[in-house]
């Protein structure tokens, strides 16, 4: 058996269409869009504050473990600001990824891994400020085998059919992945709900009242 690579889609966003996405926190994101949160029990590797955001687009490999042959074909994928997106199954005893091909793809340029499975040699990854990783298991034991699995398909990530091409976006609170067709269709929405967050935080600072702030109807009296 060989790992098939399905042809890499030509790029379906540009860097204009996804750069207004940067600053839109994931929770904004997904109060939009909530079908394309990804299972926020894929967590970042490192305690809030300190992980590094991610944002990218999704390059895919699904794998069978204890194979992790499509995540060796995919790196040959992945470039610059890419996120390696491993289909995993949610496998918790073998890592698909760890130090050295983490290392490989941040040389590249690439802004992160998502593991729908496991990781191993955290302290390396979790040290670096420019790559993120995150994902739903840690173990020591590497993989077995490098001759199953395929990339860049469509792929089911923490219950979100991932595409390649797709906008992967993750910070403290979580991960989303967002379709072409919401990159282009949503970033008006997203940063109006940004700028009535900031009217709600300075009118609460200026001591508007909370009921006024949020437009609610007094409390009926018990």
């Amino acid at each position: 058996m060989t790992v098939t690579a399905h042809s890499v889609p030509a790029p379906l966003l540009t860097a204009e269409e996804i750069e207004p996405w940067r600053k839109v926190p994931v929770a904004v994101a997904v109060d939009l869009v909530p079908g394309e949160q990804i299972d926020p029990a894929i967590r970042p590797l490192n305690p809030p504050g300190k992980q590094p955001p991610l944002f990218g687009l999704a390059v895919t490999a699904l794998c069978e473990p204890p194979d992790f042959g499509a995540v060796l074909h995919a790196l040959e994928c992945a470039g610059p600001g890419d996120v390696l997106m491993i289909a995993a199954g949610g496998n918790a005893q073998f890592a698909m990824i760890g130090e050295i091909l983490s290392g490989h793809l941040r040389n590249r340029g690439c802004a992160g891994v998502v593991c729908d499975g496991a990781v191993r040699d955290v302290a390396t990854l979790a040290a670096w400020t420019d790559f993120s990783v995150f994902s739903r298991w840690v173990t020591p034991r590497g993989p077995t085998g490098a001759v199953r699995g395929q990339v860049n398909l469509p792929v089911t990530i923490g219950g979100r059919l991932v595409s390649p091409g797709d906008l992967v976006i993750g910070d403290d609170d979580g991960l989303a992945a967002l379709s072409p067709a919401t990159v282009r269709a949503r970033i008006r929405d997203a940063e109006a709900k940004l700028a009535l967050e900031a009217d709600w935080i300075a009118g609460l600072a200026s001591g508007r009242s909370v009921i006024e702030t949020f437009g609610l109807s007094p409390a009926k009296r018990g």
